[in-house]
């Protein structure tokens, strides 16, 4: 840790002077900035999310199990008869006078205690606890199934109607005391729910409310007030600077100054603490606040990696007090340079501190790149080597953890993550962790030497099945990222070098396989397949999503009758699954026409059937894209050039459209009669097209952002295309495969259309298509869903004159052929071609 800045003397919050220092003690200074009012706990969020499931839980099980319900509710009615009456009535009066008499004498120990800021977020949550109840009376009266109706009240009451769906009175309560009732206060918990199981036993014999109904009283005030609770946070009950003093004085220490140094790893506050007598302190305070910071990020972690990959977080402050004092001291027995721990203690219920002896000098991510040494590597690999003999995991080898002594060795920082007793997959990884942190500053050649000089080749290559980007810590792979990114820029336009032999992501892959090869040379039978890390990976996830989405589509999307299957001509449908199938080999070849290198036409099939899959989770005009970019990539094209590719082959089938819509568009007005002069309709469109060119160009900030995007796009672009120039094959190829490609969904729509009995000419039918099909291009619904099937029928209606009943139909077998019956095929091709590697 660095040495602060001096010490300047804080005023408290309200503008007081600083609180006098007892007689015959020296005046302490505290530098620290202020802490925010509240917090935003997400332990409050996920019991919020947990009760609104709740909710939703009690109101279907009472609309599906209402028989059950029911007969729950007679059940506990027939009991109740058999209740002396007195004993009711007694009951009845206790849990009336506890209901308010809890609440008041919980108002007046916080109002005693000057807590007067959770007492108004209770009174906020009792407020909307009560509107919401409110609301769901009238709906489960009013608008509700008869179902939920009967299991969230009971009969009629003599004279009167139904009996309130939700506790009138006690949610306010249950919701006012859960959000004021500060943490580490049982009592007051166990009084309220006291209070709530016997008024709600009362109620239930008194046949005043049914078990569904408490059931969703209780639920709906706890959710109400964990939702309050997160909108407005939580007063902010961390340690200060002043309250740390004097608990240092109580353990025997003699502090002058405190500042707040930067927060270490996971949240965890730290003052540099100047003492009258004896060394400076590092202190570390660890209180419940901390287990909000990065709460999230943990927790996709855990979901997402095996439990082998992630440690354990502690539950309470006291556990990680108990975990990282135990790490220390196992540090230190082991002979590794670490802080050495003096003093742990309790800072109220909810806070810990652990005291070490303060070691000045720099991180190695504070350090230049001359002062980076050999010397101070093997120092830190030498630490890392007496870990890993006591086998004792540190987990959190990166720059901010290692620490560059003047005069002195290398220390190793944040142990709080460790683990002792830890097995031989946390040590590779911590191996892996380190390597990587050292080639990141001193190159991966330096890394790899001092590791194998201290270690030994033999330990070193067990650790490179861990080398994998998903198995470092976040800050090393944003760094790695960044790393490559900068010599991938750096690297001339031919090298190749940066791209081969990389497994997993090319973005992060690039350091990593250098460091690989090292190692293989130096060990050639090490086994060097990636041990798997993740349960599952995002894009499994992805697929899984999407396939569920293809499936509900497929099942509820087209109804049978909104197709009358008897009237349709098979010939006609045959002919249209023929035309369908057609496009995908024309989709293959419009990619191989515009790829300089040589692509498997078989598994580029595979990859355009499985657009179908994509296009179905993304807007049609971005799914394909990416795809295409990702195959390429995979198939050895550098990213410069996949991207090039792709987006020539964009401009070109742009170009072809155009062409050929407006060809069309002109055969189609003119093929009625003799006359050769354009119809209105494209004349229209291009005093449309040119009225939105001069407008673009005419106005200043539309212009520079339309030539903010053509720029990058052509500067790729525009160099391949003439290199494709001298390969006329290619284009041959290119062009000609869109060519094909709309004459394969010219003629699927055509045939469709003939399928129900419909007639039109190919050009007026290529219109639609081209025009709905620039519609759906730039409509943000996923493949198009929507503005193509309206589009198309639109304009069958309105320029061919095709009766609508005719239309609908056949634009919706259409439809079916191009985009819904290839789903499941494209997604079992999206599984095969990942399986491979190839995308």
């Amino acid at each position: 840790m660095t040495l602060p800045p001096r010490a300047v003397e804080s005023a408290r919050p309200d503008g007081e002077p600083p609180a006098q220092t007892p007689p015959g003690t020296a005046r302490v200074h505290v530098d620290e900035p202020l802490l925010a009012a509240r917090v935003h706990r997400p332990s409050d969020l996920l019991r919020f999310l947990a009760g609104l499931l709740g909710v939703v839980a009690v109101l279907a099980l009472a609309g599906i199990a209402h028989n059950t319900t029911t007969g729950i509710t007679s059940d506990i009615t027939s009991g109740a008869t058999k209740v002396h009456g007195l004993s009711t009535t007694l009951s009845g009066l206790l849990a009336g006078a506890a209901v308010l008499l809890v609440p008041l004498a919980f108002t007046v120990e916080r109002l005693a205690r000057r807590d007067g800021m959770r007492l108004a977020d209770g009174v906020l949550a009792a407020v909307l606890a009560h509107s919401l109840t409110l609301g769901l009376d009238w709906w489960v009266v009013e608008g509700a199934g008869e179902g939920i109706r009967n299991a969230l009240t009971r009969a009629p009451q003599p004279g009167g109607g139904l009996t309130d769906p939700v506790h009138g009175y006690l949610v306010p309560v249950i919701a006012y005391m859960t959000a004021a009732a500060p943490p580490g206060r049982p009592r007051w918990r166990i009084a309220l729910w006291s209070v709530v199981v016997l008024n709600g036993g009362t109620e239930l014999i008194s046949g005043y409310n049914s078990p569904m109904s408490l059931a969703l009283t209780v639920i709906l005030g706890w959710t109400v007030a964990h939702g309050t609770r997160y909108a407005l946070g939580s007063p902010n009950a961390r340690t200060t600077g002043r309250s740390l003093l004097v608990e240092l004085r109580k353990a025997g220490f003699h502090p002058a100054t405190a500042h707040r140094a930067p927060d270490g790893p996971g949240g965890t506050h730290r003052y540099y603490v100047a003492q009258q007598q004896g060394p400076p302190l590092d202190v570390h305070v660890i209180d419940r606040e901390l287990q909000a910071s990065g709460f999230f990020y943990r927790l996709w972690r855990r979901i997402r990696l095996r439990s082998a990959a992630v440690r354990r977080s502690p539950r309470s402050p006291r556990q990680a007090l108990e975990h990282e004092s135990l790490i220390s001291y196992a540090a230190a027995s082991a002979g590794a340079h670490a802080p050495r721990l003096v003093a742990t203690s309790e800072l109220g219920p909810d806070a810990v501190i652990l005291v070490y002896e303060h070691v000045a000098g720099r991180t190695l991510d504070e350090l230049p790149d001359a002062e980076v040494t050999d010397e101070l590597l093997t120092g830190l690999w030498e630490s890392v080597r007496a870990l890993q003999d006591r086998q004792i995991a540190h987990r959190r080898l990166t720059g901010e953890s290692l620490l560059a002594v003047a005069q002195g060795p290398a220390h190793l920082t944040n142990l709080s993550h460790g683990d002792v007793a830890a097995g031989d997959f946390a040590l590779r990884m911590d191996i892996a962790q380190l390597l990587t942190t050292f080639a990141l500053r001193a190159g991966p050649e330096r890394a790899v030497a001092t590791a194998a000089d201290v270690l030994g080749p033999t330990r070193v290559a067990a650790a490179l099945p861990l080398l994998q980007p998903i198995g470092l810590s976040r800050s090393t792979r944003a760094d790695l990222r960044r790393y490559n990114r900068e010599h991938k820029a750096e690297a001339p336009d031919g090298d190749e070098g940066s791209t081969e032999g990389t497994t997993g992501d090319t973005t992060e892959g690039d350091l990593l396989s250098r460091i690989r090869r090292l190692i293989l040379d130096m060990v050639p039978e090490t086994p060097a397949a990636p041990v798997r890390l993740e349960r599952f990976k995002p894009k499994t996830l992805f697929t899984a999503i999407g396939g569920a989405i293809a499936v509900y589509s497929l099942l509820t999307a087209f109804p049978a009758t909104q197709i009358d299957f008897a009237d349709m001509n098979g010939a006609w449908v045959l002919a249209a699954f023929a035309a369908a199938a057609l496009s995908h080999l024309a989709a293959a070849m419009c990619l191989i026409g515009f790829v300089p290198g040589r692509l498997p036409f078989g598994r580029t099939l595979l990859a355009q059937i499985a657009g179908s899959f994509v296009k179905l989770v993304t807007p049609a005009a971005v799914g394909g894209v990416a795809l295409n970019t990702r195959f390429l990539q995979k198939a050895g094209v550098r990213p410069v050039q996949a991207v090039a590719s792709v987006g020539v082959s964009q401009l070109a089938g742009l170009a072809c459209h155009l062409v050929l819509l407006f060809t069309f568009g002109y055969i189609g007005g003119t093929e009625q009669g003799t006359d050769l002069a354009p119809s209105r309709t494209v004349v229209a469109g291009l005093l449309t097209a040119a009225v939105l060119v001069l407008t673009v160009t005419a106005v200043p900030p539309l212009r520079r952002f339309v030539a903010a995007r053509l720029r990058p796009l052509l500067a790729g672009v525009v160099p391949h295309l003439l290199d494709l120039l001298q390969r006329p094959y290619r284009l041959a190829v290119g062009f000609g495969g869109y060519l094909l490609l709309t004459a394969a969904f010219v003629a699927c729509l055509d045939a469709s259309l003939r399928a129900f009995g419909g007639h039109a000419s190919l050009a007026v039918v290529a219109v639609v298509f081209l025009t709905a099909n620039a519609v759906g291009s730039a409509a943000p619904t996923p493949g198009g869903i929507g503005a193509i099937e309206g589009a198309l029928i639109g304009t069958f209606v309105g320029l061919a004159h095709v009766p609508i009943e005719i239309a609908t139909p056949a634009v919706l077998l259409y439809r079916i052929l191009i985009f819904w019956l290839p789903v499941l095929p494209g997604w079992a091709c999206f599984g095969y071609l990942q399986r491979k590697g190839a995308l």
